[in-house]
């Protein structure tokens, strides 16, 4: 079940890395993400009432569904933001390798927790790779100060990837008490609610599928196929194992970015990825 869950998680990312290259490539980034989580959203509907209806849940239990709704929701504003304002081949990576960065940081600092040397230089990976992408070595320099065109997406994309370590950790102990199908549908709901009042303020919904819809119709696909791979793979395998390997995403994003979307500093930030991933792996599984 373990290399079958390896498998999973590995499709997750290429999965996730594609549908990011969608977005990226929409007009209007808020109204493609909406769309092609709203369509999900509609299908899995009634799955979630359904389950809901015949296996009732505990008091907290839905406190948690309505947390992990509401990190949806903080985390869809963010990422719409930010893919509006940086490179998919600079923010992606930072926004994948965020949790793991910090997690040991954290643990270090205020748990009394330790790492071993394999983990500190997995860390140095991380923080070489977070530098170098955060554009303050590379910025335009005006009146002796660095431009803040890169170091914004890339603050940006890192309140993406905290967001993304808090809902992952919620839907983490959701799934002892819900079925990975309709916690994907809970999430799609805090996700599009987050989004809707954007959407709605925006007035280009019919211009976004109208220029986008077989995008949008892909999309609609390969998003919740990417997370809902993600949950299987928990199901099976402790989370701790098999999380890391889902960010070999950030190879993906990056290669997409810089090929597709003809990005610049490309070796660069193939570079970059490959160190955050690198560290990924180093500190999970020798940290």
């Amino acid at each position: 079940m373990l290399t079958a869950s390896i498998l999973l998680v590995i499709a997750s990312g290429l999965a996730h890395a594609v549908w990011s290259l969608f977005t990226k490539s929409s007009l209007n980034k808020g109204v493609f993400l909406w769309s092609i989580i709203m369509v999900t959203t509609v299908i899995l509907l009634p799955y979630l009432i359904k389950e809901l209806w015949f296996t009732p849940l505990t008091l907290s239990a839905y406190g948690l569904l309505l947390l992990s709704a509401a990190l949806q929701a903080v985390y869809a504003l963010l990422l719409s933001r930010t893919y509006n304002m940086g490179d998919l081949s600079q923010i992606y990576p930072i926004m994948r390798g965020t949790n793991t960065l910090f997690i040991p940081i954290v643990g270090v600092l205020f748990l009394r927790e330790s790492l071993s040397p394999l983990g500190w230089t997995g860390l140095l990976c991380m923080v070489i790779g977070f530098l170098l992408l955060s554009g303050i070595f590379t910025s335009s320099r005006s009146s002796g100060q660095t431009s803040d065109k890169s170091v914004k997406p890339f603050l940006m994309a890192l309140s993406v990837g905290l967001c993304t370590t808090c809902y992952v950790l919620v839907d983490k102990l959701n799934l002892a008490h819900i079925s990975p199908i309709a916690l994907l549908e809970v999430t799609n709901i805090g996700f599009v609610a987050g989004l809707t009042p954007l959407v709605i303020a925006s007035k280009q919904l019919r211009r976004e599928w109208k220029i986008n819809f077989k995008t949008i119709a892909l999309g609609a696909i390969l998003n919740p196929a990417s997370y809902l791979l993600f949950l299987f793979a928990m199901k099976y395998a402790p989370v701790a194992h098999i999380s890391p390997l889902r960010e070999i995403g950030t190879v993906f994003a990056t290669i997409l970015g810089i090929v597709i979307l003809k990005e610049k500093q490309g070796a660069l930030r193939i570079l970059c990825s490959i160190l955050i991933l690198l560290g990924i792996l180093i500190i999970s599984f020798w940290g």
